[in-house]
């Protein structure tokens, strides 16, 4: 069964990754616009310059999107709750697909820890400030078990 992030999902991962319509560094200085999107997703590139509509945005973002509910679909062998779906999507779009796929979390999801792989979303800590995201998406997937 192939999931979709939930109406929840996106509104908790909108406000993770905040809403800016004007380019900016993001925290390890990579050029961010929107809804946390990046060059690294696709297009539009991001340059300093660049500034986008709040259409412009939600087009980007459910653009974006789609390829991380792929890659968490196409990494997981078992089933999943809605709510953890969610959760992993919204890591997925922090590390990005490879690094999901090699997951500790995805690794103990398909070997039938889920608690373990909610442990393991900890294990994703750096920067520092990235914790209180972490423990948001902890907490979000243990409530989906």
């Amino acid at each position: 069964m192939t999931l979709r992030m939930s109406a929840d999902g996106r509104q908790k991962l909108a406000l993770r990754e905040g809403r800016r319509l004007k380019a900016y560094k993001d925290t390890v200085g990579v050029w961010t616009i929107g809804i946390g999107h990046t060059s690294a997703a696709g297009p539009p590139t991001v340059t300093p310059d660049l500034v986008i509509t709040d259409a412009q945005c939600d087009e980007i973002f459910m653009r974006d999107l789609g390829k991380y509910e792929a890659a968490v679909n196409g990494a997981l062998t078992r089933p999943v709750s809605q709510t953890s779906f969610d959760a992993l999507t919204s890591l997925c779009y922090n590390i990005g697909p490879d690094a999901f796929a090699k997951s500790t979390v995805v690794k103990r999801i398909n070997a039938g820890d889920l608690k373990g792989a909610a442990e393991a979303f900890l294990m994703w800590n750096r920067p520092p400030e990235i914790m209180g995201r972490r423990k948001s998406e902890y907490q979000q997937f243990l409530a989906g078990l």
